[in-house]
């Protein structure tokens, strides 16, 4: 047996805002695009509760991994942005989806959280302390967005997306050829043999607090654009690179990588430090923007929905954020064919 993803969901807020959004503030959809690649992210509403966002895309990772709430024994909310100090979002989520045997509690590495907690999630099942974890990522990063920085405002959106992460049977059964893919994408992952273990390597490092944070009283997000861009590319390449040499493996056997959605410059990068082919390098911060610990899991379901996940495969996911902090992995992934998808909320 060994841990896999067997769910994904996602959930974003009705509200999309278009580059023309920033034009007051002096950028262009011109220059945004060029110099991030997005044209779009959604903001959820001033009284609107992350919560729900979180919920409606743990709803979904869960219907979709055919597990009921009271089989879930962690319930893990990587966030920066709760909706209140204390509690956290993740015992709200826990209730309110019945999980009434799970342990629940949020995480806090900015936008490595969900990277964070995916590895904590596979620990707990390799461990036996656990058999199935709910991980989510949530943001509502427009609460801590100085909306008159053109430096940051145009890169950040809200939303959440989630995983169920389950002990499986070691042996992918697939059959080749099962998933066709769309026109947006071929489908990957269509494995037959044995389930990659899992791995991860994380990292941090205090010194560079300064490059970018939100501090106690100004509470907007602050950054170091060219430095940040340096250092992303530079440690999320180094974990993913250490991690396939631990599992002897190269990015030819990963199936689809998806890094941290912070700006299409940086995931490609990355893509190209590794030698990822484009095809298995997914992106889809032109829709979303950066979502910080929400992107893997948002986007991981919208490859999904779009056909680009087959039955089985191996996963290559990546993240950096403030601290700064960094992580990468390996999991394989179990999912159903993508026409019974419940419809996101939020």
């Amino acid at each position: 047996m060994t841990a896999a993803i067997v769910g994904v969901g996602s959930a974003l807020p009705e509200r999309a805002v278009p580059n023309s959004h920033f034009e007051a503030i002096g950028s262009s959809d011109e220059w945004i695009v060029k110099r991030t690649g997005i044209r779009q992210r959604h903001f959820l509403p001033e009284d609107g509760h992350l919560a729900d966002l979180a919920l409606a895309a743990s709803r979904t990772a869960l219907a979709l991994s055919g597990r009921t709430a009271r089989e879930v024994g962690h319930v893990v909310v990587a966030t920066t942005t709760p909706d209140r100090t204390t509690p956290g979002l993740a015992v709200e989520v826990a209730a309110r989806l019945g999980a009434d045997r799970a342990a629940a509690f949020d995480l806090h590495a900015a936008c490595a959280g969900f990277v964070y907690a995916l590895d904590h999630a596979v620990a707990l099942i390799e461990s036996g302390r656990a058999s199935t974890v709910l991980v989510c990522g949530a943001e509502a990063l427009t609460r801590i967005t100085d909306h008159e920085d053109r430096s940051t405002a145009v890169l950040l959106g809200d939303g959440a997306g989630a995983v169920v992460v389950a002990e499986v049977a070691d042996a992918a059964d697939a059959a080749p050829g099962s998933s066709a893919g769309t026109s947006t994408g071929p489908a990957v992952g269509t494995r037959t043999g044995p389930f990659v273990e899992p791995a991860f390597r994380l990292g941090s490092d205090g010194e560079l607090i300064p490059l970018l944070y939100a501090d106690r009283y100004d509470r907007k997000l602050r950054m170091d654009g060219p430095e940040i861009f340096v250092q992303a590319v530079e440690r999320m390449s180094g974990a993913a690179r250490d991690v396939l040499a631990r599992r002897e493996l190269t990015a030819d056997d990963v199936d689809l990588f998806v890094a941290h959605q912070a700006n299409a410059r940086i995931v490609r990068a990355v893509g190209k430090e590794l030698g990822v082919a484009p095809e298995r390098l997914y992106l889809n911060v032109d829709r979303v923007a950066n979502t910080s610990s929400a992107s893997i899991p948002l986007a991981l379901h919208q490859a999904w929905r779009e056909g680009r996940l087959g039955p089985t495969g191996l996963l290559g996911v990546a993240a950096f954020g403030a601290g700064v902090t960094w992580g990468a992995g390996v999991i394989g992934w179990r999912l159903p064919e993508p026409e019974a998808d419940p419809v996101e909320a939020g």
